[in-house]
């Protein structure tokens, strides 16, 4: 009896230690109660070993896969259709044999037999059908056969990635699905690539757009026929993208500021709103108003800080630059101040940077006599912990951050013939730190000291290109004090407090 059962394809489970063994039985042993396999697998991969023999005691489940040849015939005269067989199962070093049902057609399922096996929801085990298909292939597919990566067998060499079983014809559905789609049936796989160009080629949009639109225009669209028609590019409804208000509105006024007297030179915002220059008489006039009016001298000062500091803190690098995680990298910030209105503004401003853990180093001369906002100023500085000096020499060696140049004045001229003005300039030429002016004013002559920003109040003067990039900042003047001086106005900053001033070709 054991020399009918070689040559069959069996699969053995050992248990959680051993794993699963499938292969051919080459010997059965009544005696020492042992069976070998031939070719073996384990756990769905081959054995470096061409041959493995089991004991009884390491047994826990046998299962026949396949019977040989002269086998299956005796089985099937043997056993007619729909009746009952044995398999054997050694438990615990024990053989018992328990009925199972056997049919001529769902007895041991073949390969070409599989899909109708799946179909009714009975499937072999996933490593035992990788064997057989390694067997057969081995024997039937021709040299340059490829298999396919993602096929169904080669799935099962990874035994530990089970997947649980499922019972009912809808799982059966879609098995069989499956095995249609990524199964290893496929005799040859093509080896060139699918051509998009030329299959894009094919396909003439130009063409079929206007068979469409001629099919619209004999009835197939337009009220008669239910669908909307494209139309003609002058018929369709306009289109407006997100920003765009879809509200009809007045039409764009871009000079809304009119100006007695001209500076001779115009600027334009990023909105394109023209702002005009005003000459510095006119100015002052401005700011004389608006004194009478309650918009002190120590307001304006306020503001012009306010707004200068603003505007430093986003060249020194904002929350990029300021922040609680940046402690050791805080900006300097040398402040070039005279003893007149321009310089309390300097002042004021150094006092807020100081306030967002700024370096602040002020350079402001000693005068037996100062104006009193210059002195206001520089008592609430000291307040700080911003450093005040009255001597080029203190000035720090290293470059800094950024210089604001608060020396210059509208009309004390002469300062610049003092010891210590020239001595600043040269400071700040050799720093080579980028130079922030705050209300600069407009001179025939050079500069000393070469600005890359000018901060403008108010309304700008003509400044000339040592001036660099022009600024305005909003020192809150009332619209009924420049209407009082005769200037037609409208604000152009918008929501901000600082903008961007571009000059115009004349």
């Amino acid at each position: 009896m054991s020399g009918d059962w070689l040559g069959s394809i069996v699969s053995i489970n050992c248990g959680d230690t051993l794993g699963m063994y499938q292969g051919r039985v080459s010997a059965v042993d009544q005696l020492s109660q042992t069976i070998s396999l031939t070719q073996p697998f384990h756990n769905g991969v081959k054995c470096l070993v061409p041959e493995v023999t089991f004991r009884a005691g390491d047994i826990v489940e046998l299962k026949i896969l396949e019977l040989p040849v002269d086998s299956r015939r005796q089985t099937n005269n043997q056993f007619p259709e729909n009746t009952t067989g044995m398999t054997t199962d050694y438990i615990n070093g024990t053989a018992k044999q328990r009925p199972v049902e056997t049919s001529n057609a769902q007895n041991i399922p073949h390969r070409s037999e599989t899909r109708s096996n799946d179909s009714v929801g009975t499937s072999p085990q996933p490593c035992s059908k990788s064997y057989v298909d390694k067997q057969s292939e081995g024997l039937n597919q021709p040299k340059n056969f490829r298999r396919r990566h993602n096929s169904w067998s080669s799935s099962c060499r990874y035994s530990n990635q089970a997947t649980p079983k499922k019972s009912g014809p809808k799982n059966g559905q879609l098995k069989a699905r499956d095995d249609e789609c990524f199964g290893d049936d496929l005799e040859e796989i093509p080896d060139t690539d699918f051509d998009f160009e030329g299959n894009l080629a094919l396909f003439d949009k130009a063409a079929v757009f206007e068979e469409i639109d001629t099919h619209e225009r004999k009835g197939g669209g337009g009220t008669g026929g239910g669908s909307k028609s494209r139309g003609t590019p002058s018929d369709r409804a306009p289109t407006y993208r997100h920003d765009e208000n879809i509200l009809e509105s007045e039409p764009i006024v871009y000079r809304r500021i009119i100006v007695p007297q001209p500076g001779g030179k115009e600027y334009c915002t990023d909105s394109g709103l023209v702002v005009p220059s005003i000459s510095y008489s006119l100015h002052k006039k401005l700011l004389s108003v608006a004194e009478k009016h309650g918009l002190s001298v120590e307001k304006r000062l306020e503001m012009a800080g306010i707004c200068a500091s603003q505007m430093a803190l986003t060249l020194l690098g904002g929350p990029n630059r300021l922040n609680p995680k940046n402690v050791h990298q805080r900006p300097t910030v040398a402040f070039l101040c005279g003893p007149h209105i321009k310089g309390a503004q300097g002042i004021s401003c150094g006092r807020h940077l100081a306030n967002h853990d700024v370096d602040i180093i002020l350079f402001l001369p000693n005068f037996v006599k100062m104006l009193e906002p210059v002195t206001n100023e520089l008592n609430l500085f000291c307040q700080t912990e911003g450093k005040q000096v009255s001597n080029v020499k203190d000035l720090p060696d290293c470059p800094v951050d950024l210089v604001i140049n608060c020396l210059d004045c509208h009309e004390n001229a002469f300062l610049r013939d003092q010891p210590w003005y020239r001595a600043a300039v040269d400071w700040a030429n050799q720093n080579r730190a980028p130079v922030l002016s705050i209300d600069p004013p407009v001179t025939d002559q050079e500069q000393g000291i070469r600005a890359k920003w000018s901060l403008e109040l108010g309304l700008p003067l003509a400044l000339g290109e040592q001036a660099g990039r022009v600024y305005l900042c909003d020192i809150g003047i009332p619209q009924k004090v420049f209407r009082e001086v005769g200037i037609s106005y409208h604000s152009p900053f918008g929501c901000k407090f600082v903008i961007p001033l571009h000059s115009m070709l004349e």
